[in-house]
């Protein structure tokens, strides 16, 4: 894959709220999550995060903020800033985060970066410092275990520091004060400089898409989406258009269908955002322009005839215009079936388990374990495991899907008590 440069957008936690700036003064935001998601959906390649907590207990807020974040994009995060003891990288890695910034600026982390880079590995640990005097022991953090240098710093770089920037042994991540293309591409020209950090306000900066378009043009090397197969190549119908079918690209349920002409086609592409030629307008259409239920793209596919595009999109709230999720709601004919699609099957048995925890049920076996309490789903699901591991040494494989089907039941209880979901669980296995 090519080595794309990367634009990264970023804001300040303090608990559970972000601190953004706007034309240089601070102001406070409680719904990082939908912060987070606009930024994913609109191009951006990261999310850094920056927790500035005054006490342990803001700090344990930010954490369990920066987890929700994490839950919710679709783009790495990294995140640091209070890191006293090696617990704290711990505790930013399990909220999700793909990397943690230790501070150059406080000397005890630098004393950890060592025990932080053996621990959980060097690519998962950066140093972060504004001043640029630290550029001068970039070696020394190298050797100690840094992989990547975050320059946060707030004033635009002079020639001199760039030239500085580009004698150091590590990629730089680099805080670019100036959201033009220009300042932008300046800095990702730079061999070094494996990104920039965005700080304007996100309703600015925050369509990182459109950005990638301008530095394309300056011929930086950016993440865009480019179709390798050309218009020309696709068949189209009898007015000119191609049809579209379009599928929630997490639970792959089919939400609508529509046609696009080459302009929308290409427009999509540069934006982002699913764009559309409505037939009986006779004009372009961006989905959700006028109802904010836009349709951000994860991938475009041809079929064998080139005759059909199959969009995987995040939608935002309905896909019809009825205000129905999906278009295809009315059922016509349906034959009694099994769901045996294995995580719609976790998840509706999930979703009863969650339901039992709301609306107890006198007799039920899972709120019998709730009553019971942690150590009984514990002990159980220890039960559960040694009879997988006995079961196992019957050559008849029935009874080891039975004990695995029981522990699974007894683990998703215990998710249920933990607050886990099973979009978290296969977000971990996939990161691995």
């Amino acid at each position: 894959m090519e080595d794309y440069k990367k634009l990264i957008p970023s804001f300040d936690c303090r608990g559970n709220q972000a601190v953004i700036r706007d034309n240089r003064e601070e102001f406070y935001s409680n719904d990082m999550k939908t912060l987070g998601r606009f930024y994913s959906d609109n191009g951006a390649d990261e999310l850094l995060i920056r927790d500035f907590a005054d006490t342990d207990e803001e700090h344990e807020l930010s954490i369990g903020s920066i987890k929700e974040v994490a839950r919710t994009v679709d783009i790495p995060v990294i995140a640091g800033g209070r890191v006293k003891r090696l617990e704290d990288v711990k505790k930013y890695l399990y909220a999700g985060a793909k990397a943690v910034f230790l501070d150059a600026e406080k000397e005890e982390n630098i004393d950890l970066l060592k025990e932080a880079a053996d621990r959980f590995g060097s690519e998962k640990i950066y140093i972060r410092f504004s001043d640029l005097s630290y550029l001068a022991r970039a070696e020394e953090f190298a050797q100690l275990g840094a992989s990547m240098l975050l320059i946060d710093r707030e004033e635009m770089l002079t020639p001199k520091e760039m030239a500085e920037i580009e004698k150091n042994p590590l990629p730089a991540l680099i805080l670019c004060d100036d959201d033009t293309a220009g300042s932008i591409a300046s800095y990702l020209r730079l061999k070094q400089a494996a990104g920039v950090i965005l700080t304007a306000p996100y309703e600015a900066s925050g369509n990182c898409m459109a950005m990638k378009q301008e530095l394309k043009k300056r011929g930086i090397s950016v993440d865009t989406f480019e179709s390798s197969v050309e218009w020309s190549a696709f068949k189209l119908n009898s007015d000119g258009l191609i049809p579209v079918i379009v599928q929630d690209y997490k639970t792959s349920e089919v939400l609508m269908l529509a046609y696009m002409n080459e302009e929308a086609f290409d427009a999509t592409l540069k934006s982002g955002k699913m764009t559309y030629f409505s037939r009986s307008r006779q004009k372009l259409w961006l989905k959700g322009e006028t109802s904010g239920h836009f349709q951000y793209v994860k991938s475009l596919h041809l079929d064998c005839d080139n005759d059909t595009l199959l969009a995987k999109v995040s939608q935002v709230g309905a896909a019809c215009h009825t205000g129905a999720r999906s278009c295809f709601f009315q059922t016509l004919a349906q034959k009694e079936m099994k769901e045996t699609n294995p995580l719609k099957v976790f998840e509706e048995v999930y979703k009863v388990i969650l339901d039992r925890k709301e609306h107890p049920k006198e007799g039920s076996y899972t709120n019998y374990l709730f009553d019971k309490g942690m150590d009984k789903i514990l002990k159980k699901l220890g039960e559960e495991a040694t009879e997988i591991i006995i079961a196992a040494k019957n050559p008849n494989p029935e009874e080891t899907k039975y004990e695995i089907s029981d522990f699974l039941y007894h683990a998703m209880v215990l998710m249920a008590v933990k607050g886990l979901s099973w979009e978290d669980i296969t977000e971990e296995l996939a990161n691995r």
